[in-house]
């Protein structure tokens, strides 16, 4: 590059918000390369722990980034509405905007996009929306429809660029009204340095006190509607009741998004109780430690424009199942570390998790197809010189 920039990230929530899922680890790690780079980072964000509480901190410096939590009007209109009201970040915005070379906004309907187009245009500093795969209508059509037309459409028109994960998401932006010239894609990475020295094999069977026989079938997410967890339980219950595939375990791992009592209730209705742990959150260690223990990850969801687990998973030697209405089976498929099967048909996800666990030289064979794969095409050392290109074309517009 040829100089040093100044580079604002403006994100709901962010790190250690983990329990908020993908994005805010893919702007941690962005972030985090950037500072390695020279460049500074500054983050603004809400105080929001997670849909329930609050982070008690108000700045922080974290690998290099400097960081400001704003404190969240209501954390019960957080979970409503999911929208994150942040009351003094407009001060902030309007004193320290012109500073930065360039702003980066992570997510797409967030009340914190607001605040940035309207500053961002007065002070004319360039902006660029990377929506994390939020730009569909998915779930509250009609509040999303009327952000969209409040709000939403402005944003997005006067956006310097937009960063679309996949082809996908691109075309989702394209129906929204923007310009093909004005779409970047860049794909999500994961930070190899993390998957390099893996944790003890028989470290989370340890710490749950799981027999070394079972075989560990393990979800890690977000418990939430959207994301096909109850499709992978039917599955489940199929595998163990009509299949008589016994001498396994299916792990539920992640926070409550607002549906943990309806799989619960669907768990103790299957009769499978005893069969199905849920872990609630984990650490980054304690998910390494997870993927290393399972013989298979499966991510059920239907629609998601990325997936980080798959590749996280695969960077730890585990198989992978996914919808194949999913973008990541492309990815699957092409890494040769898993398989997909039709979202919705639990009969052949309970075959297909059979069929895996009873080949062990299949399940090893896909692990270290996995890895390599991985570790070949998903380092964010390429992505980040992409990325470098996107500012500095819109810094010198």
């Amino acid at each position: 590059m040829s100089k040093d920039m100044k580079i604002l990230f403006v994100i709901p929530y962010f790190y250690p918000a983990q329990a908020f899922g993908g994005s805010v680890q893919v702007a941690f790690n962005i972030g985090k390369e950037l500072i390695k780079r020279g460049h500074e980072v500054t983050i603004f964000t809400s105080d929001a722990k997670d849909l329930k509480g609050r982070l008690n901190i108000k700045s922080s410096e974290i690998e290099g980034m400097k960081v400001y939590y704003f404190k969240n009007l209501s954390m019960f209109f957080a979970r409503s509405s999911k929208l994150f009201i942040t009351p003094e970040l407009p001060r902030k915005i309007q004193s320290d905007l012109k500073s930065f070379d360039v702003i980066h906004t992570h997510e797409y309907r967030t009340y914190q996009n607001i605040i940035v187009h309207k500053y961002a245009k007065k002070y004319k500093v360039p902006y660029i929306l990377q929506a994390h795969g939020s730009i569909a209508r998915m779930g509250r059509t009609g509040r999303k429809l009327l952000y969209d037309i409040l709000f939403g459409y402005r944003i997005l028109k006067d956006a310097s660029k937009v960063i679309a994960l996949t082809a996908i998401e691109a075309e989702q932006y394209k129906a929204m009204g923007v310009s093909e010239d004005k779409i970047a894609i860049l794909p999500n990475g994961i930070d190899l340095s993390e998957y390099k020295d893996l944790p003890t094999k028989g470290s989370f069977r340890r710490k749950y006190d799981i027999n070394n026989e079972k075989k560990i079938i393990l979800y890690l997410g977000r418990i939430h509607k959207i994301k096909g967890v109850d499709f992978l339980i039917k599955a489940y219950a199929y595998l163990v009741k009509k299949l008589k595939f016994n001498n396994t375990l299916l792990i539920i791992a992640g926070p409550d998004d607002g549906y943990l009592n309806e799989v619960k209730s669907l768990v103790k209705s299957l009769k499978i109780a005893d069969m199905v742990l849920f872990t609630g959150p984990l650490t980054e260690q304690e998910k390494k430690s997870a993927f290393i223990d399972s013989s298979i990850v499966v991510c059920p969801e239907k629609f998601n424009v990325y997936l980080l687990v798959p590749l996280e998973a695969a960077a730890c030697g585990t198989p992978v199942i996914v919808s194949k209405t999913n973008y990541i089976r492309y990815v699957v498929e092409k890494g040769g570390f898993g398989f997909s099967v039709n979202y919705g048909d639990a009969t052949k996800l309970a075959e297909l998790i059979k069929k895996m666990l009873n080949d062990e030289s299949l399940l090893k064979e896909m692990g270290k197809r996995g890895r390599k794969f991985v570790f070949e095409n998903y380092s964010w050392t390429n992505i980040i010189d992409e990325l470098e290109k996107v500012y500095e074309e819109v810094i010198n517009k």
